[in-house]
C-alpha cells in the first residue's frame, strides 16, 4: 500500500508524514528477541501482534516512530500537546511573523453549546445565528490580525505582539511518537466526545498508521479503538445472566479461536 504524504485538514490546515521508522516485522522482531528471529509467516506475525495488543505488552509497539508535520489551529494543537510523550518542535512567534491564516468555519460547521456537558458543543446552531456567528468570527481574527500589525509596525518585539492573536490562527509543528503512544493519542482522540476539529486531525493521522503497520491497526481495532472496558461490577451482573456454553458457542461462531474463547470465558466467568 502507498503512504499519503499530505493530507488536508480543516479549511488551511494538513497533516504530512516526514518519517517513519519501523513496521509490523520490527515488533514482531523485537517481540522475538529472546527465541532469534526465526522464519515466521505474516499469518504467524499477525497472531503475535494481536496476542500483544490484547495482553497489552506494550514495549514491542515502542519501537516503531513517526514524525509528523502538522498545520493546525492554536486550540487543536494546545489539546493535542496535553499528550506529553512526544518529541514536538513548533514555529515560534517569538522569532518569525505569524501569518495571516485563521480556522474559519462555515456556518453550518459552528456547533451550540451542549445543555449537558459544559466542555463540548452539539448539534447545530439555527440558520441566521450560525451565518451571524461566523461572520462575528472571521471579523474579530482581521481586527486582531491587523492590530498585531500595527503592534509590528511601531516596533513592539514579536514575542508581546503575538499576545493579540486569538487561538484560531493557524501554527505548525513537527512531532515525533512512538506507536504505542500514538495508538493511545488515538484511542482518546478518535472517541466521538472528543472535540471535531482535533477528531479531524487524529483520522489523517490515523490514516498514515493504517498504511504502515496494517497488521497492528487490525489488533488495534479490535481490541482497543472498538473495545470497552467493564467494571468489575457489571462483569459480575452480566455473568449471572450469561450461559457460559452460549456464549462460547456464539464466541466460536464469531470467528474466536479456542484459546481467544478460553480468554474471553475468563474475563467474564474468572479462571476454572
Amino acid at each position: 500500500m502507498t503512504e499519503p504524504q499530505t493530507i488536508p485538514v480543516l479549511d488551511k490546515g494538513f497533516v504530512r508524514l516526514v518519517d517513519a521508522m519501523g513496521d509490523d516485522r520490527r515488533i514482531v522482531q523485537a517481540a522475538r528477541v529472546s527465541y532469534g528471529e526465526g522464519t515466521k509467516t505474516v499469518r504467524e506475525d499477525a497472531a503475535l501482534i494481536d496476542y500483544l495488543m490484547r495482553h497489552r505488552h506494550t514495549s514491542p509497539f515502542e519501537m516503531v516512530e513517526f514524525t509528523f508535520h502538522v498545520k493546525a489551529p492554536i486550540f487543536v494543537v494546545r489539546q493535542w500537546f496535553r499528550h506529553r510523550t512526544a518529541s514536538v518542535n513548533e514555529i515560534s512567534a517569538r522569532y518569525s511573523v505569524l501569518k495571516d491564516e485563521f480556522y474559519e468555519p462555515a456556518p453550518g460547521e459552528l456547533r451550540a453549546q451542549s445543555e449537558l456537558n459544559k466542555q463540548v458543543g452539539e448539534g447545530e446552531l439555527p440558520a441566521e445565528a450560525a451565518k451571524k456567528a461566523a461572520q462575528l468570527l472571521a471579523g474579530a481574527e482581521r481586527e486582531a490580525y491587523a492590530r498585531y500589525q500595527k503592534l509590528l509596525e511601531l516596533g513592539v518585539a514579536r514575542e508581546q505582539a503575538r499576545s493579540v492573536l486569538p487561538v484560531g490562527i493557524y501554527t505548525e509543528f513537527y512531532w515525533k511518537q512512538d506507536l504505542h503512544n500514538l495508538l493511545h493519542f488515538l484511542k482518546l482522540r478518535l472517541d466521538r466526545h472528543a472535540q471535531a476539529e482535533i477528531r479531524a486531525y487524529a483520522r489523517a493521522v490515523a490514516e498514515f498508521v493504517k498504511a504502515r503497520v496494517p497488521l497492528v491497526w487490525r489488533s488495534f481495532e479490535e481490541h482497543v479503538l472498538n473495545a470497552r472496558t467493564l467494571s468489575a461490577s457489571e462483569l459480575a451482573a452480566l455473568a449471572r445472566l450469561v450461559d457460559r456454553e452460549a456464549y462460547a458457542e456464539a464466541l466460536g461462531q464469531a470467528g474466536l479461536s479456542k484459546s481467544r474463547v478460553r480468554e474471553a470465558l475468563e474475563k467474564l466467568f474468572g479462571e476454572t
